[in-house]
């Protein structure tokens, strides 16, 4: 594990293209803060020829039979199946997921999209006669991909992978700090055999290679994995040319369990989903909303939850909670625990002082109780910190649940799913799980407020990639009786 691994070209018009300058990019282990891999640091210059390759390749690609393209999806599944323990392995590495639950979520995931986008793909509704009109779907045009550490396989293959299908071309720029997956990934697709210039993939840094991204005129849409401030950043420079945006961003989601539900499944449930990779998740249950009444009895609950959860390297096997992407993130999260410390929150489980590990970029998994004005109540901590706030009835509950400028994931908790469902419906946020209801990969996926605009999965991310065409007739005469 001690050795570096070296990408030293970008992949380009259907080829792999050695890199303009020598500047490089920095991959650490996020267990050992070792340096495991060096990509290379693109310029303006090489998305600009990603751009304009995939520019030349979109008439030609967009004119194949959706079953063509399709079937190029099925090879790319197939193909991050065969390679399953290179990309876990990568990814468990860069962002800090337990290997076994990387295996599952990191790549088991990716890999049933791509074949589900296919599937979408080959059901839809292409063309329907509306009146006079045909209203037709055609794909939006060349797309620019930018994508986050966190989910970094998932996040690539929620957008490319429908655009592909949908007849797009795309340039990716996927995270700096955790591309190695990414490249795999670009050699997955080259074996794949799609034509020239359809997919391309220029590693480097936002300001350098996502601004021309999201700059230039001849990208039709940009996609946008990240915080909420550079999404923010991406739209005001993508306006400049009205280009087509769609942002996943920030969360801070609410869990909220109501008088009459089973507490102890409730509290676990929530801490696991708020801990999912390190609590490294954009819709992680971060905040725990409970009866003033139970509140005692919630903190016991989360503080014996919580103990559950083994700190460790990502490869050992023992491990259930592994480190942060980065010295940066460790050190944020650690910032904002003695914030909310300095602010008066109680602290339940965990706190501030690093665990006993040699190295890596490790946090304790952490419980605190705080007030609904309190700075961790509104700002994403993005590291293992559950925040736990106390209401008084159920107008309160949905009040504090929507005390946030976000509005991505949240969870609902009752005897009743009947009960549920009634108080979920009152809180903005793109999706809620009722009763500890697990992921649909066939579901929307995105956020009110300012988690972002557009969805991802299934066909309503499939759509994001087309645009409308209605084609008018002239009506025809009616025809005389005989």
């Amino acid at each position: 594990m001690s050795s570096t691994q070296v990408f030293p070209a970008h992949y380009i018009d259907g080829q792999w293209t050695v890199a303009q300058s020598p500047a490089t990019l920095p991959v650490h282990d996020s267990s050992t803060e070792a340096i495991m891999a060096t990509v290379p640091a693109g310029t303006a210059a090489e998305a600009d020829l990603a751009v304009l390759a995939a520019r030349r390749a979109f008439e030609g690609w967009s004119a194949l039979p959706v079953e063509t393209r399709a079937a190029y999806l099925d090879k790319i599944a197939l193909g991050i199946k065969a390679r399953t323990e290179d990309l876990a392995l990568a990814i468990a590495r860069e962002v800090g997921m337990p290997l076994k639950m990387a295996r599952s979520v990191q790549v088991g995931g990716p890999a049933w999209h791509w074949a589900n986008f296919a599937k979408v793909a080959r059901g839809f509704e292409w063309e329907k006669r509306v009146g006079n009109s045909v209203v037709v779907r055609e794909p939006v045009g060349v797309v620019g991909c930018i994508t986050p550490w966190n989910f970094p396989l998932s996040q690539i293959t929620l957008k490319i992978a429908p655009a592909l299908v949908a007849g797009c071309t795309v340039v990716l720029k996927p995270s700096e700090i955790a591309p190695v997956n990414a490249m795999i990934l670009a050699e997955i697709i080259h074996e794949a055999g799609l034509p020239p210039g359809v997919f391309n993939l220029v590693n480097g840094l936002g300001p350098v290679v996502g601004e021309v991204l999201a700059t230039h005129p001849k990208v039709d849409m940009l996609s946008f994995t990240g915080s909420t401030r550079a999404g923010k950043r991406v739209s005001e420079l993508a306006s400049q040319t009205v280009k087509r945006v769609t942002l996943e961003l920030g969360g801070k989601s609410a869990s909220v369990i109501l008088a009459d539900a089973n507490f102890e499944a409730a509290v676990k449930g929530t801490v696991s989903a708020c801990m999912l990779n390190s609590g490294q998740t954009c819709s992680a249950h971060t905040r725990l909303l409970v009866p003033a009444s139970r509140y005692e009895e919630v903190k016991a609950l989360a503080k014996a939850a919580i103990s559950k959860f083994n700190i460790g390297p990502s490869l050992d096997e023992g491990s259930r909670l592994g480190p942060l992407v980065s010295a940066a993130q460790r050190d944020r999260v650690l910032g904002l625990i003695r914030k909310g410390i300095s602010e008066g929150a109680e602290v339940i489980a965990g706190g501030a002082e690093p665990p006993a590990m040699q190295t890596g970029y490790f946090v304790q998994p952490t419980v605190l109780g705080i007030r609904p004005g309190d700075t961790l109540a509104q700002e994403e901590i993005f590291g293992p910190v559950l925040v736990v706030l106390t209401y008084r009835d159920e107008d309160e509950a949905v009040e504090i649940a929507n005390d946030t400028i976000y509005g991505l994931g949240g969870a609902v908790w009752s005897e009743s799913d009947e009960h549920a469902v009634k108080v979920a419906r009152r809180i903005r946020t793109g999706q809620i799980d009722i009763n500890g209801g697990p992921f649909n990969g066939s579901a929307p996926f995105g956020g009110y407020k300012q988690s972002g605009n557009g969805r991802e999965n299934g066909i309503y991310g499939f759509e994001e990639f087309l645009e409308f065409k209605a084609m008018q007739f002239k009506p025809q005469p009616a025809k005389a009786a005989n």
